[in-house]
């Protein structure tokens, strides 16, 4: 009974030693004497020890983080910019028989591509159309990494750095262009003014009466502060109609 107690407790010391656990996000690829067998499922999974040997292969989504990269754009602008490339693992079989380390092929891979790509665009292009880099440099590297059997999920560009005197340059770039825009939308204004004002004395000086009224208009608007001094020059017509008045009442005045 000793003899056979210990030969069990043997064999379940054995089997527990061979078992191997497989997650729900994970995936086992299986060797046996050195051939590739078949991928396993999630679940304990018993080894024979010597002839079998078992790859995990975690199948959830990771993350490349690209360290900053220095590029030359296609205007000649010295740069360093940096990417984020997430992906997932789909063929684990692949994964594990066709590339060596998938984890250092995919971001070696990304690196390449980002300062390929980013030769082949100009520096306002890289700037202002981020999205659109991203997806040339997910486009490029999406075939190769499928035949590792992984599938790229999306490509962000994070920084971009630019030279000190290259952010002088284009400071002083932005500052001649809003005075650029002040100086046009100024003499839009004194034109749109000028037009205005042509329009108006065009219309009272075909119009008997509007600069007189006009002209008592602007006095009833200055009389309203008595602290003003207001030297006004009359036109001709009053001058001639306060003359024409005064001979009336000269003349009744003899008679």
């Amino acid at each position: 009974m000793e003899v056979i107690g210990g030969t069990l407790i043997a064999i379940i010391v054995f089997i527990l030693a061979n078992l191997r656990q497989i997650n729900e996000y994970e995936r086992g690829v299986l060797f046996t004497t050195g051939k590739y067998r078949r991928v396993l499922g999630s679940g304990w999974r018993f080894i024979v020890p010597i002839f079998q040997q078992l790859r995990i292969i975690d199948i959830r989504v990771k993350t490349a983080d690209l360290p900053d990269q220095e590029g030359m754009t296609k205007d000649n602008v010295s740069v360093k910019i940096g990417a984020v490339v997430f992906y997932k693992v789909t063929n684990s079989e692949k994964v594990v028989n066709e590339v060596e380390d998938f984890r250092y092929a995919i971001a070696q891979l990304a690196e390449t591509t980002m300062r390929t790509v980013v030769g082949e665009v100009d520096l306002n292009e890289l700037l202002s159309h981020r999205e659109q880099v991203a997806d040339r440099i997910e486009a490029i590297i999406v075939p190769k990494a499928k035949l590792w059997g992984i599938s790229i999920e999306g490509v962000e560009l994070k920084d971009i750095v630019l030279p000190e005197n290259m952010k002088r340059t284009m400071a002083k770039q932005a500052e001649a262009e809003r005075e650029k825009l002040a100086v046009i939308t100024k003499s839009e204004g004194e034109f749109e003014a000028a037009t205005n004002l042509q329009k108006a004395a065009e219309m009272m000086s075909s119009t008997p009466g509007a600069l007189h009224l006009r002209t008592l208009s602007t006095l009833n608007d200055l009389s309203s502060d008595q602290s003003n001094t207001i030297v006004f020059a009359l036109p001709v017509e009053i001058l001639r109609a306060f003359e024409g008045v005064t001979s009336i009442m000269e003349s009744k005045a003899k008679k």
